[in-house]
């Protein structure tokens, strides 16, 4: 009688150890399954940080195709496979201050000749129908070629914007991405526009 108690014991303790081990292993197991989820979600998180950047308009100069307050989502990766186009609302590095991010179109390509006479374009001699904005300014400049890997950039509000025809060609290397998306607020929702310029 006494060994059969014994056993019975035995067996007990072993089933208490086995399922302690278990215990353990459905703790390590979970542990495991947080750290992986943890990971993963920090390279994903890293992953769309380097693809994407959020940005806030701050000022009037692209009135009235995007407004001040709103936010957009950029793309950054986009021109690592094709170059900024003309009509590309683009978000860069101010040539002034670097920390600071500006949203302008791009007008005048690497190794155009740019003017402006009475507000209107000219590129290469060529007036360009810009049929997004409203003839709000009278200014003239130019002419003048842009630069190997440089963009001349004007806002959609010329009379409002600081811009190429202030500071100069924008170098390519400023540029952070192609302005993607606007997801706030709610009624702008949508694609960003990006208008083809049509030579007239």
């Amino acid at each position: 009688m006494d060994d059969l108690q014994s056993h019975t014991s035995y067996e007990t303790v072993l089933e208490e150890v086995a399922e302690k081990e278990d215990s353990r292993a459905n703790v390590k197991g979970i542990l495991r399954e947080i750290v992986e989820t943890a990971i993963l979600t920090l390279v994903i998180f890293l992953l769309v940080r380097l693809a994407f950047q959020n940005f806030r308009i701050e000022g009037h100069s692209m009135e009235a195709n995007l407004h001040h307050g709103q936010f957009l989502i950029v793309n950054k990766l986009v021109y690592y496979l094709n170059p900024p186009e003309r009509g590309d609302v683009i978000v860069f590095h101010s040539p002034g201050n670097p920390r600071k991010d500006f949203i302008k179109r791009v007008v005048g390509l690497p190794g155009e000749e740019v003017e402006i006479v009475d507000g209107q374009v000219f590129i290469n001699g060529v007036r360009l129908e810009e049929t997004y904005i409203s003839r709000d300014g009278k200014r003239s400049w130019g002419p003048e070629v842009v630069g190997d890997f440089e963009y001349f950039v004007l806002g959609d509000y010329r009379s409002n914007s600081s811009d190429s025809r202030s500071w100069g060609m924008l170098d390519g290397n400023a540029i952070i991405g192609k302005a993607w998306i606007s997801y706030w607020p709610p009624q702008d929702w949508g694609l960003v526009p990006h208008y083809t310029f049509v030579s007239g």
